[in-house]
Parts: structure tokens; sequence; C-alpha cells
């Protein structure tokens, strides 16, 4: 790794030890009040979420941080799949608060039925990187919009604020995958993470001010 991919991958690596820490307050700020208040639907739902948020963003840093090419393409997988289960994470953080019976299974059987789905698919064509990250990048959106089947139910239990926060977060993380595939920029794959870092906050935000 040359003196320039070596600060590349600096920038990479700090955009998302950041979200470490982050992911470390959050999870106090939200399972330390669940716990008080004796609640386990919080508590459980908190934790996995804060579980997920901060695997996502520490197989990022490890996996950007780590300069040997073999031990970098294993990490990699990790670093992937931690994005369906940080996806699936921010989701039980929301069915598990805002949605009831049937509704709440179905959702949440589909929202981490894709995630086995989608670790399965990434540990089977890891040596075709470059081929289907296309494909990868699609089915990240699909599973992250899944959400708006169940638009009106969650606008039953929860406020509009508490919509736009989550809509707001989805947009960037949607946006930002155009610097995620795109080569135009030397940076790009640092602004794909303050996307990534901006849209965690603006989901955080929405669960801790409306269901915590």
């Amino acid at each position: 790794m040359n003196s320039r991919e070596l600060k590349y991958e600096r920038w990479n690596f700090y955009t998302h030890l950041t979200g470490v820490v982050l992911g470390i307050i959050f999870a106090f700020l939200l399972i330390f009040p669940a716990v008080q208040e004796g609640n386990m639907t919080k508590i459980v739902s908190f934790s996995i979420y804060s579980f997920c948020f901060i695997l996502l963003f520490l197989s990022s840093s490890i996996y950007h941080i780590t300069s040997n090419r073999d031990l970098k393409r294993i990490l990699r997988i990790f670093d992937h799949v931690s994005i369906y289960f940080f996806i699936a994470g921010s989701y039980t953080a929301v069915l598990m608060n805002v949605l009831e019976g049937w509704l709440r299974v179905l959702m949440m059987t589909i929202v981490w039925a894709c995630v086995v789905i989608g670790t399965s698919y990434k540990i089977f064509t890891y040596n075709n990187y470059d081929k289907y990250k296309g494909l990868s990048t699609f089915l990240y959106i699909i599973m992250g919009w899944l959400a708006i089947f169940v638009i009106k139910p969650i606008l039953a239990n929860a406020s509009v604020n508490f919509l736009l926060w989550i809509v707001a977060g989805g947009i960037l993380y949607t946006a930002g995958t155009y610097f995620y595939k795109s080569e135009r920029f030397y940076y790009n794959h640092v602004i794909w993470h303050f996307f990534v870092l901006i849209a965690a906050i603006c989901h955080f935000i929405g669960i801790y001010l409306y269901l915590a």
C-alpha cells in the first residue's frame, strides 16, 4: 500500500471509528433508561440495534486500517455482511417498539431472513466482488426500503416527526450509494462513509427522541 492509498484508507478508518465511538454513546443513551424503566422490549430491541450499530462501524474500521491484502479480502466479507446486520438491527429497534402482533412477527422474519440470505450471498461470491458489487448495493437498498410497506401502521403508532428522521436517514443512505459505486471521485468511499455516518445519526435521533 503506497502513501496515497494509506492516506485514503486512514480517512475511511477515521470516519467510521467515529461511528464506533458514537455507537457506544448511543447504546448507553438508549439501553440505560430502558433498564431503569424495566421495559424488556426496549432493552432487547435497543441492545440488538446498538450491537449492530457498533458492529457495522467497527468492522468497517478494522477492514480499512488493515494493510495486509490477503487479510483485507477476508475482512471485506465481515465489512459487507455487517451492513445487513445493521439494517436489520435498525429495523428491530423500530418494529419491536412500533408494530404489534402478526405484522411485527412477519416484518421481523422478513428482515432477518434477508440477513441470512445476504450473508450467505456475500460468503459465496466474495471472490467475485467487482462483478457483483452493483447487485449487492441494490439488495441493501431494497432491504432498507421495505419499510414503505408498513408506513401506515407505523404512522398509527408513531409521530410524523419520527418518520421524517427515518426517511431522512434512508434518503442519505440511498444517495450515498452513488459515491460508493462511483469511480469519478478519488475520495468517493470516504464521502460514502460520511453519508452512512450522518444517516445513522438521523436514525438514532428518531429512535431516541420518539421511541426511547
